[in-house]
């Protein structure tokens, strides 16, 4: 019988950047959170003598190919596990193919897991597998694997509040808060995120940013972060480590009050990116406003650009305030979903259909 899981959006609450490093790539830190918002994957798969993928989908911009983050997921967990399997893939997409969310990135995620789950293998948290006896190998092969496919593939083996350091591949899970209303606005507007970074790394240059400034620029960030949401738990800094990361066995079972209201992170919390693509697009500065509400009974918690766009969100703490931030964008015709955001037990609870 086919397994089919939800691969949910998710979100950069705050995304800090580096200069460009030798290596071509930026260092990141940003924190990712997943939301309830998502597409559909439909998975059947047996065991046969020679591997054989197919993948369709609803959609025709989506790659059938092994170009589709899906396909290669499925495929490198096969070779990694030394099996031999029939599988066919169906993705239903529900969410924009481009646009900031992972979309892509996650349906790798659900692919996996609808994977596992048709040959009998263990799909569960990274942090719960890694506890396990027998079964830490594969957690960290599965991470491996996950950042073979993409950097911000990682985060979809966790859920919930989530660290993202280097590419953005490293992940530690936060504690999380409790979930709050999110309109996530789609504008028809196409940002091109190398054309981003192009952006980045000329302003970088114009600032005298150098990679040893940002490296300390982005560690005192990932502190400030990790600090930020243990201070959202009662009693302090429950499952951080003396880095002011918190340690992969450092998660918190079950949602905790919003660190978004208890901390005050949303007056600090921001995305780089939006200091070139919002020169770039100035529909998208636009957009966030609106969002944002302020001077408003319903005005935002927080918003902003996720990734390097299109995608924009708002987070509210009702949800006729987030009602009111879609009636602001209907004047403008920009298309916006309503969705809730996703903690990490309930991401797991939530992720195989029944």
């Amino acid at each position: 019988m086919p397994t089919v899981v939800r691969s949910h959006a998710k979100i950069n609450l705050g995304l800090g950047i580096g200069a460009p490093r030798p290596d071509g790539f930026h260092a990141l830190t940003t924190v990712y959170q997943t939301l309830e918002l998502h597409d559909l994957v439909t998975v059947t798969a047996r065991l046969a003598e020679a591997t054989a993928l197919r993948l369709t989908s609803n959609d025709s911009r989506v790659p059938t190919d092994s170009h589709n983050t899906a396909w290669k997921m499925a495929a490198l967990a096969l070779e990694a596990l030394g099996i031999c399997a029939e599988v066919e893939i169906y993705i239903e997409k529900r969410l924009p193919v481009q646009g900031g969310l992972g979309a892509g990135s996650a349906n790798a995620v659900a692919a996996l897991v609808g994977l596992e789950a048709e040959l009998g293998i263990a799909s569960q948290p990274i942090s719960e597998l890694a506890s396990q006896p027998g079964t830490a190998l594969w957690s960290a092969m599965r991470l491996e694997i996950a950042a073979q496919v993409g950097s911000d593939v990682p985060l979809f083996l966790i859920g919930g509040a989530i660290l993202g350091l280097d590419r953005g591949q490293q992940v530690y899970p936060l504690p999380d808060f409790e979930p709050v209303w999110c309109v996530v606005a789609t504008p028809e507007v196409g940002v091109s995120t190398p054309q981003a970074f192009r952006d980045w790394d000329a302003l970088c240059a114009d600032e005298g940013l150098t990679p040893e400034a940002s490296t300390d620029k982005l560690n005192e960030l990932s502190r400030a972060y990790a600090s930020a949401f243990a201070g959202a738990i009662p009693g302090g800094r429950q499952g951080v480590g003396s880095s002011g990361v918190l340690a992969e066995g450092g998660d918190l079972a079950g949602p905790q009050e919003s660190a978004l209201v208890r901390t005050g992170i949303s007056s600090w919390i921001r995305n780089d990116f939006e200091r070139v693509v919002f020169s770039q697009h100035p529909p998208l500065a636009e957009i966030k406003r609106l969002l944002l509400g302020f001077g408003t009974p319903e005005a935002a918690l927080h918003a902003s650009l996720s990734g390097s766009g299109s995608a924009l969100f708002g987070l509210y703490l009702t949800r006729g305030d987030a009602e009111a931030a879609r009636e602001r964008l209907r004047p403008v015709g920009v298309v916006s979903h309503l969705t809730r955001t996703l903690p990490r037990y309930a991401y797991w609870r939530e992720m195989l259909m029944q």
